[in-house]
């Protein structure tokens, strides 16, 4: 079988195929793959020489329409399409993907399949959202900081005058004021880790800091629920803060152990490395890519679908007496990484947040902190 490139022109085909963002797969009639690029490992989470010996239907469930596709594009040789068609499946998650399915010419009982996961899309909004999530949450607390902290003080100090010359009832009215003022200035002093403090980065054993998260949270909060660690000893250094990220994570597995059912509650925390998506660094040539993929899934409910826009908002909770800082938190540190964050839903019930991070070099470290986004080579401006 042919992919359809002169061997004498000097161009590697595979090369091409694999500089392509669409994930790419040639299989014919029955399902058997006889060919992926790079960016179906990436949609299917499993290696080429994998995928190679395997059928689509060890991905895809067999009465997707995926599969009638093959059969109609084969049988008529021509080009069909999908959009907006759903794949789900345990082993590869749900995706929402743009499919065109074409005939081989040279060859009469395969199909090419191109995938197109509005994931990339998906990574640009979340991006673009933190960012604008964090900056405002940074103006807010600045304003907080130095408009309101004083006059409050100003306020209670009036407030403690009064009560002082003051009868029993109207007492109870200025020890009010006070505790309200007090209520203000402990919410401003939260707000205030938000401010743009300059970050000292430097290299991060990831899984240090999971282990320093799991065993916080099994000595306090999460003592009843089950962990599992699903790591890749073989990653490099994250380019970060480690306080910082013990916050983050610290955050997100509190936040699942409160969303999961304490009788069988379980935290997932894995790592991984993933191709695809890179930061430019402004001012240069250098492309820094973000392979460090570390994510914490829970067994919960999972999201509402109509928080998902708002999520890393801050005040935004689904909790009664939760303040909404916890997301808005871990939006901004991510951003100030240089990294991304992205929720999913998990197959079965749940929720999945994947924080995506640069390794540590050099070159990165002397590099400017405002980035341009990059994914599968594709450059946006935030």
């Amino acid at each position: 079988m042919r992919l359809g490139f002169g061997k004498g022109n000097g161009v590697d085909p595979t090369g091409v195929l694999n500089a392509i963002a669409s994930a790419v797969v040639v299989a014919n009639r029955d399902g058997k793959i006889r060919f992926v690029n790079q960016a179906t490992e990436q949609l299917f989470n499993t290696s080429a020489s994998v995928l190679c010996r395997s059928d689509l239907s060890d991905f895809i469930p067999s009465d997707s329409p995926v599969f009638s596709l093959i059969k109609q594009a084969i049988d008529e040789a021509t080009l069909v399409a999908d959009h907006n068609l759903l794949i789900e499946s345990p082993k590869i998650g749900k995706h929402t993907v743009n499919l065109t399915v074409g005939s081989m010419p040279d060859d009469s009982d395969c199909a090419v399949l191109t995938f197109e996961p509005r994931s990339i899309a998906q990574k640009i909004d979340n991006q673009l959202l933190s960012r604008n999530s964090a900056r405002s949450v940074s103006a807010m607390a600045a304003i907080l900081a130095h408009e309101i902290k004083n006059p409050l003080s100003g306020i209670r100090g009036a407030a403690q005058l009064l009560e002082q010359t003051s009868n029993e009832d109207d007492r109870v009215l200025t020890r009010l004021i006070c505790d309200e003022a007090d209520r203000i200035v402990e919410l401003v002093d939260r707000m205030e880790i938000f401010s743009d403090k300059p970050m000292e980065r430097g290299a991060v054993n990831i899984h240090t800091v999971l282990e320093h998260v799991r065993r916080l949270a099994e000595n306090g909060f999460a003592k009843n629920l089950a962990f599992e660690e699903i790591y890749d000893p073989s990653l490099p250094p994250v380019f970060g803060n480690r306080d910082q990220l013990i916050q983050v994570f610290l955050n997100l597995v509190k936040n699942a152990g409160e969303a999961v059912d304490p009788q069988d509650g379980k935290i997932i925390i894995s790592t991984r490395y993933q191709h695809g998506i890179r930061l430019a660094v402004a001012g240069g040539d250098a492309r820094v890519h973000l392979p460090l993929v570390v994510s914490v899934r829970d067994n919960g409910p999972g999201i509402p679908q109509d928080m998902r826009e708002s999520l890393f908002d801050p005040f935004v909770t689904t909790k009664p007496t939760g303040s909404g800082l916890g997301l808005a938190l871990v939006a901004k540190i991510i951003n100030d990484h240089g990294g991304v964050i992205e929720v999913k839903d998990v197959p079965g019930g749940g929720a999945e947040f994947q924080i995506m991070l640069p390794i540590y070099n050099r070159a990165l470290a002397e590099g400017a902190s405002e980035q341009p986004i990059i994914i599968d080579n594709r450059e946006y401006t935030a």
